[in-house]
């Protein structure tokens, strides 16, 4: 089956995409976008991908589902459009981003230009229903982005991997920890980050310090 992401990745996922779960997700998928609203617009599902080559991967951010209210899931995990207002979990991001490294606070929510730097911003399920979180969880994604992870743990060395909250950690054991970098830390929703499990990680910071300590290039955050 042919499906529409940048080509660097198409030898590593092929496999996947000729998986009878995968014609079934399309299918679902497909059937979905046609009879009701769903999110991200159809030509962003592949959107982390397409932003961010294989062979430029050397962060990986995970998220859980898209956002679910209207205009706001642009396929980047966490981020949303130019002139959307900005999420209570992305607040916290940017608040701890600000903190972390003395950026200003950024004006766009919108994390493109981390993606185009390497930075691969993977939600676990790539599309929801509107205004019903999860409603797209449990279909086949979570088995697609799971192999996604362990292809970059197999065929990569030194990739940097994020894990904010419960859910993200779990992927852990997907990850080869001995030839990768795992930093966890609470997730940046409200919830969590008011009862202290987020401020203060230096998450940002940290992953300079690996990246710049393998003669690699910093991220522009």
């Amino acid at each position: 089956m042919n499906v529409a992401i940048q080509e660097s990745w198409k030898p590593h996922l092929q496999n996947e995409f000729n998986k009878p779960y995968f014609k079934q997700l399309t299918d679902f998928v497909k059937q979905e976008y046609k009879t009701k609203v769903c999110y991200p617009p159809g030509k962003q599902i592949f959107s982390a991908f397409d932003y961010c080559p294989f062979n430029e991967v050397k962060v990986v951010i995970i998220g859980q589902d898209p956002y679910h209210g209207v205009g706001q899931a642009n396929g980047l995990c966490f981020s949303v459009f130019d002139t959307i207002k900005h999420p209570p979990s992305l607040i916290n991001i940017f608040k701890e981003l600000e903190e972390d490294t003395g950026k200003p606070y950024p004006k766009s929510g919108n994390l493109e230009h981390w993606a185009k730097q390497g930075v691969l911003l993977l939600n676990a399920t790539l599309t929801v229903r509107a205004h019903e979180a999860g409603s797209h969880q449990n279909i086949g994604w979570e088995t697609f982005t799971d192999s996604v992870i362990e292809i970059i743990s197999e065929n990569k060395e030194g990739v940097i991997f994020l894990l904010w909250g419960g859910f993200a950690k779990k992927k852990a054991k997907l990850i080869n920890g001995s030839k990768h970098h795992i930093l966890t830390t609470g997730h940046p929703s409200p919830l969590s980050a008011n009862r202290g499990y987020w401020f203060g990680n230096k998450h940002f910071s940290k992953t300079n310090f690996l990246l710049e300590q393998a003669g690699q290039k910093p991220v522009l955050w």
